[in-house]
């Protein structure tokens, strides 16, 4: 009985025990649902793609490395069984009984605590009536010894004795009923102290006990459930492994070198034997010296013919082709080359490749800006160029094209999705019984983020494809067009070089006229655009995306470039920052009489 503070942290630490397994099994399944979410990223990053049949393996090797590859993936799915299976059996399990057991635990301990005030209030009201019944008894004695003082005073009246002798019977009779009361709340202690003790508290410590040992039974069964729960896929993983050694035995050296040889054989015979060519003829002249020299003419013809027609391709399958002896060099020697009977065939030597290199090197170097010198600084520092200005402008032409048109496509998906979306949400909208118009929410949401970024993204390539436009357009007809610009925007200047009477807003002078050098117009595109207007954010733009503009609320941005219809407008701050923000997110001031400007790109 007086060890019930123990039985409470005994308690206290079994539910703390439990909870601590419940941890230990949840990072055990976060363990098991990473290590399978490794392997499939490692599977999905060893597969083949499937973007052409022609580059699909056909040797048994491959075959059978991509046998393990898919049973590897079987084997990750097992694994992500496991963690399930622990999840709900195990882990689930657990947190549900442990927020059973410590209401049951709370409502036993409470019981004890409840006993234990019940039996103290008796204690008390016992006490109370003995101290009441000691004091009356006290009281009662003086009584008396009064009574006998005066009694037995010849001085005192017959009044005074009478009255003495009432006084101790009252007190008397007092302390007879306190007495009485005592009794009854004594016998009424005893009776609950023996109930609460031999009673009461058993049967709490009883639970207690019960209630422990289910939590020790459910652990066990939790560590059984946890061991079960991986020897259940054990089958299944076998198999898996034993697919991978079937994969292994398949495996067929002897096919695959064959596949080797029927892929590269040519076909082709091999060279013959080459002539005896005697050059003593000349020393030791006869007769015969015309017939000798016009068989030797003779083979001097079918040798060249011979070597140089198996040249082309038939010979020299395992060394270096000769090299022919090139010209001098000159612009049409570079590609080709004449053989003794007239044919020509292609040639490449060391001296087209200095050729070109100094080519490339007396070349004016083609760089669009300072901005696209950073992005193509070196391809094996970095990453791959986005605006591909490590290519030639015609080459970066095409590329930049190509991915407007699949970006446009993406955009037509996506709003073509963001139209029947807002269909479906207006048939759920007036039929409320065919579905839920807020389940749609998220995904029209997506939708329009998935929107509004490819927007931004052809807006981007679409920028430089105009600069690559515009530079293999003749650089003469950009300078021109762009210094018509400046002069309209010129136009619209007060003398004082500003815009408009606004002390905040930004104040330019004339642009400075340079000469035509060849620095020119490569820092063409880093002219910045003139301002046509200010605006105000109505509220806070983050601008994590490349190409915008975060703001705050109540900030005023220059305008440089109007919303073309796309939802963004492009800004710049006072410091020179420029790039874009969401129209709907600004209100917006033009100047009079500066459309002309948004023009100039």
């Amino acid at each position: 009985v007086d060890q019930f503070d123990s039985l409470d942290k005994h308690t206290q630490w079994g539910i703390d025990f439990l909870e601590r397994y419940a941890k230990f099994v949840k990072e055990r399944i976060e363990i098991e649902q990473n290590y399978a979410k490794q392997l499939r990223n490692l599977v999905k990053k060893y597969c083949p793609k499937r973007s052409s049949k022609d580059e699909e393996p056909r040797f048994t090797s491959c075959i059978a490395f991509f046998n393990i590859l898919n049973e590897l993936n079987d084997y990750a799915g097992q694994r992500e069984v496991v963690a399930e299976e622990m999840a709900h059996r195990v882990y689930g399990e657990l947190m549900r009984y442990a927020h059973d057991l410590k209401t049951e635990r709370k409502m036993h301990l409470q019981e004890g605590r409840k006993a234990q005030q019940y039996l103290d209030m008796c204690w008390k009201q016992m006490d109370n009536s003995k101290k009441k019944f000691e004091r009356e008894c006290r009281e009662a004695e003086k009584a008396q010894q009064s009574y006998e003082r005066l009694d037995n005073d010849t001085n005192a009246t017959k009044a005074d004795v009478e009255k003495a002798k009432q006084q101790l019977n009252l007190r008397t009779h007092m302390a007879d009923e306190n007495k009485n009361e005592y009794a009854a709340q004594l016998q009424n202690f005893n009776g609950e102290q023996h109930k609460h003790f031999y009673v009461v508290i058993p049967q709490i410590y009883k639970q207690l006990q019960e209630m422990d040992e289910r939590r020790t039974i459910k652990l066990s069964e939790c560590y059984r459930g946890f061991a079960d729960s991986e020897r259940k896929v054990i089958p299944i993983i076998s198999k898996c492994l034993e697919g991978m050694i079937l994969a292994a035995k398949s495996v067929d050296e002897r096919r695959d070198s064959q596949m080797v040889v029927d892929s590269f054989k040519s076909g082709f015979e091999p060279p013959g034997d080459f002539p005896f060519e005697d050059y003593s003829q000349h020393i030791y002249r006869t007769i015969s010296d015309g017939t000798i020299s016009a068989s030797k003419q003779e083979s001097g013809k079918v040798d060249a013919k011979t070597t140089v027609g198996k040249a082309k391709g038939k010979l020299w399958l395992f060394g270096k082709k000769p090299k022919p002896q090139s010209p001098p060099l000159t612009p049409t020697s570079l590609f080709t080359s004449s053989t003794p009977n007239g044919s020509q065939f292609l040639t490449f030597s060391i001296e087209p490749v200095h050729y070109c290199m100094n080519e490339i090197k007396t070349g004016k170097p083609r760089i669009p800006s300072f901005r696209s010198l950073k992005r193509g600084w070196s391809v094996k520092m970095g990453p791959a160029l986005e605006d591909f200005s490590h290519l030639p402008p015609e080459q970066r032409r095409k590329k930049l094209q190509q991915r407007i048109d699949e970006l446009n496509r993406e955009l037509q998906k996506e709003s073509d999705q963001k139209d029947a979306l807002n269909k479906m949400k207006d048939v759920y909208e007036k039929n409320p019984q065919m579905g839920d118009p807020g389940s749609l929410q998220p995904k029209l949401a997506e939708t329009m983020n998935n929107i509004d970024r490819l927007r931004m993204e052809i807006h981007k390539n679409e920028a430089w494809l105009s600069e690559v436009e515009g530079k293999t357009g003749g650089r003469g007809d950009r300078r021109h067009s762009s210094d018509i610009n400046h002069l309209v925007t010129q136009g619209r200047e007060s003398p004082e070089g500003s815009y408009t009477d606004d002390a905040n807003q930004e104040v330019r002078g004339p642009p400075q006229q340079h000469g035509h050098h060849e620095f020119d117009d490569e820092f063409e595109d880093d002219d910045p655009l003139p301002a046509i207007g200010h605006c105000k954010a109505i509220y806070p733009f983050d601008g994590h995306n490349e190409g915008t503009l975060a703001m705050k609320e109540g900030e005023v941005l220059y305008i440089i470039e109007e919303d073309k219809g796309d939802g963004w407008t492009r800004a710049r701050r006072q410091n020179g920052e420029e790039g874009y923000v969401p129209t709907s997110y600004i209100d917006v001031t033009l100047e009079k009489n500066s459309k002309g400007a948004v023009t100039y790109i």
